[in-house]
């Protein structure tokens, strides 16, 4: 049985053979491991069952100084956070309109090009096809936090249209990508925080939901998985997305959720991907600590419904011996051919 089919008995609600797994980590803790293994490639090493196609954030052009420019002309400061960094001043969209704004290719070829070789390099993997900042997080991005909070209330017919535009440069890169052969379209936006959402329960599903459902049903008639990222705490909106097509939930963070009661509660309805700590066990629990969450969650992943990783990529910050500490518990399950 292949990595791919194995997901998809995941997603199907059925019972797989094993708990499969993907792993991410941040430049910091992969150059960890490189360091390791000896090698300039781990993806032999680690097994991922998952294979991202596309540009999830957007393609990055440097222009010096520890600053790279996305293809929406937002500039990113990368002197702190080496992976995606903080947004600059001034933001690309100044004042609540988008009339003297174009926005970029969403066809371009830049996004599209490497598929075939990836497809071709991981044959047996689930094909995903990733869309970052897919929809209130670009928003942000390019109007800045604050004053997109602003503008849910002093501008909402503003919101509606750069929420309704960025959807549709999104569906656009969506029909592209379903003329290669994939598997699923997975939408990153994290809405939440530690406690609640950002925005709270009725803006999101005034402004965010309508264009979530336009969004998924794209993927849905085309007989595809749809999957999403959201940190933080937002279990709240579960029902909400399964009833518009979701399959997958990441990165389930435990500190702020109870994973294994969601397990139970949406069990045959919901899958997910995530669950081991990364604000708590990964950086700072012994060994026995990350050995015994990583047991923990591939028992209650082990009749279905659940991909293992940790529940966000893996920072610097963790130690070596913990991020090899899950991985071969991974690697050593017995059920795995």
């Amino acid at each position: 049985m292949t990595k791919r089919e194995v997901i998809q008995i995941v997603l199907d609600h059925k019972k797989p053979p094993y708990v499969p797994w993907s792993l991410s980590f941040t430049v910091e803790a992969y150059n960890l491991l490189l360091k390791h293994f000896k090698t300039d490639d781990i993806e032999g090493i680690l097994q991922n069952h998952l294979l991202g196609l596309g540009s999830g954030i957007g393609f990055f052009e440097d222009i010096g100084e520890n600053r790279v420019k996305d293809v929406f002309g937002v500039v990113w400061d990368r002197s702190v956070d080496k992976d995606i960094g903080n947004v600059e001043k001034p933001y690309v969209l100044s004042k609540p309109s988008l009339k003297r704004y174009e926005f970029p290719n969403p066809i371009s070829p830049r996004f599209f090009s490497n598929i075939p070789e990836l497809l071709n390099k991981y044959p047996d993997r689930f094909r995903v096809f990733n869309i970052g900042f897919s929809l209130y997080e670009r928003a942000w991005t390019l109007r800045g936090m604050e004053n997109l909070m602003l503008d849910f209330y002093d501008h909402p017919d503003f919101v509606r249209e750069l929420l309704h535009s960025i959807a549709d440069y999104n569906i656009a890169q969506i029909n592209k990508a379903l003329e290669y052969d994939i598997d699923a379209v997975h939408f990153g936006d994290d809405w939440g925080q530690q406690h609640g959402l950002q925005m709270g329960p009725a803006i999101w599903r005034e402004f965010i939901y309508p264009e979530l459902k336009r969004m998924y049903s794209v993927v849905k008639r085309a007989g595809k998985y749809v999957s999403i990222h959201s940190c933080g705490d937002v279990d709240e909106l579960f029902d909400d997305l399964i009833g518009i097509g979701l399959n997958c939930f990441n990165p389930f963070q435990p500190e702020v959720m109870d994973v294994p009661a969601l397990m139970k509660q949406y069990k045959g309805r919901l899958a997910f991907h995530g669950g081991l700590s990364t604000q708590k066990t990964l950086p700072y629990g012994t060994l026995d600590d990350v050995r015994k969450e990583t047991r923990m969650l591939m028992r209650l992943g082990a009749n279905g419904d659940y991909i293992f990783a940790p529940a966000h990529y893996v920072e610097g910050d963790v130690p070596l011996e913990n991020m090899l500490a899950f991985i071969e518990e991974l690697l050593t399950q017995a059920a795995f051919k």
